[in-house]
């Protein structure tokens, strides 16, 4: 099955209630935010995609459409790491439970960090800190992927769900050291290729810039940033990372999520098994009181999560600090694994 654009009946959904969102962004537009783009899709149908507002504000205006390119943070985490990791897994190159130690050894002389997997990287339950500034010390995305290997976890593995960026800067390590390419073409190999994404990358150029959401007035750069990754350890190591610094379209984020409803496939093309998205969007971290798959926020938590209260427990999606999310429920779609 592919995206394509119908009428809220055809993807079996209420007119009335898509109008309300559709006044409520006009609305609340310049007030509580200056810009948004929303997408809905059920049933392959995208029944609503709308852009309300400016897409910056400063130094000059300029007006958000339907195709303007975000700074997506860390929804990189499962649009890009968690299916790069998958396919070496399926490609038989790593395995998920296999020790970083055995393809790093500078963390072979640390008792605890010995014994932390992939696993434990993908689920953030490595021990590893949330975060550190290494892009005040570090000049590079080597110097930060060692620097983030030496960090001392502050629990064993598998103990503490602890959201970490720098588990998935070492997952960015780990698949240019296994695949021997670099993390961005990866990407492009594994996903924007075969799924047709245009406008979904790192370091976009030069050109694009005028699609592209401004995130902020950045005091430390000295600039408003259009195109150049908000992330501050992100930017740090060239743009490109596994912790934050994709861009996308709503349209072309769809198509992603679209292939996770599949089962892998969209179109033509498989770009994971079954099997790889069924343990990716199962939740690994109840037991610790969270809820996380592989790479993907499950909506299956006591807390709840941004996907409010009417999404159903198998939901999965992801936020991003720059204000983008993404949200998909296999039981509204009426898709069951």
């Amino acid at each position: 099955m592919e995206l394509y654009y119908g009428t809220p009946e055809e993807a079996g959904l209420n007119k009335i209630r898509l109008d309300k969102i559709h006044e409520f962004m006009k609305k609340y537009v310049n007030d509580a935010f200056p810009g948004a783009v929303i997408l809905i899709a059920r049933k392959s149908v995208i029944a609503f995609h709308e852009a309300y507002g400016n897409s910056q504000i400063v130094p000059v205006k300029r007006e958000m459409t339907k195709d303007t390119i975000f700074d997506l943070a860390s929804l990189t985490k499962p649009l890009a790491t968690s299916i790069i990791i998958m396919r070496l897994v399926e490609d038989g190159l790593i395995n998920l439970r296999q020790k970083v130690s055995t393809i790093f050894n500078e963390i072979e002389k640390d008792e605890i960090k010995r014994e932390i997997t992939l696993w434990h990287l993908l689920t953030h339950t490595s021990g590893l800190p949330a975060w550190e500034p290494f892009y005040k010390g570090f000049k590079d995305k080597k110097e930060i992927i060692k620097a983030a290997l030496n960090a001392f976890p502050s629990n064993k593995p598998g103990e503490k769900y602890t959201y970490s960026d720098l588990g998935y800067i070492i997952l960015t390590g780990i698949a240019e050291e296994i695949s021997g390419k670099a993390f961005d073409k990866l990407f492009e190999e594994y996903v924007a290729s075969p799924l047709g994404l245009k406008d979904t990358m790192f370091n976009p150029p030069d050109y694009l810039k005028s699609r592209i959401a401004a995130t902020e007035s950045c005091e430390w750069r000295g600039k408003v940033l259009v195109g150049s990754v908000h992330d501050e350890n992100a930017y740090a190591m060239g743009g490109v990372s596994g912790h934050a610094g994709l861009f996308s379209t709503a349209l072309d984020i769809a198509k992603i999520a679209q292939m996770m409803l599949n089962g892998g496939i969209y179109g033509s093309k498989e770009i994971l098994s079954r099997s790889s998205i069924q343990i990716m969007i199962k939740n690994h971290v109840k037991n610790l009181g969270a809820g996380y798959g592989l790479g993907w926020m499950i909506n299956d938590t006591p807390n709840g999560t941004s996907a409010g209260d009417l999404f159903s427990k198998e939901s999965f999606g992801h936020t991003g600090f720059t204000g983008t999310s993404l949200w998909v429920d296999p039981e509204k779609a009426k898709i069951h694994f």
